[in-house]
């Protein structure tokens, strides 16, 4: 079997490294909305089944009153995840 291709977002924008995404992060008992930058894309195998992974490294703009206390990298699914700005590809040229 061979590869299955890139990883998309639910709106079917490919991801890639470099992209601005935003997804929703926990903090305490709710959910804040998190930009961040995407370092790496990649698949994890779970109970029998293929789940579309990202690392990211938020860039600090966030909802929500309290700042964030770490930018630390996080890993996290690509299931509810929007590209918001993608990187520019250098192989396409207007």
């Amino acid at each position: 079997m061979g590869k299955r291709g890139h990883i998309h977002d639910f709106t079917g924008a490919e991801i890639r490294e470099g992209d601005t995404v935003v997804y929703a992060a926990r903090r305490g008992n709710g959910v804040r909305m998190t930009e961040a930058v995407v370092l790496d894309t990649y698949t994890e195998r779970f109970k029998g089944r293929t789940i579309p992974m990202l690392h990211v490294r938020p860039t600090g703009r966030e909802s929500g009153f309290v700042k964030r206390s770490t930018a630390r990298p996080a890993r996290i699914v690509a299931d509810h995840v929007a590209v918001t700005i993608p990187v520019e590809d250098p192989a396409v040229t207007v």
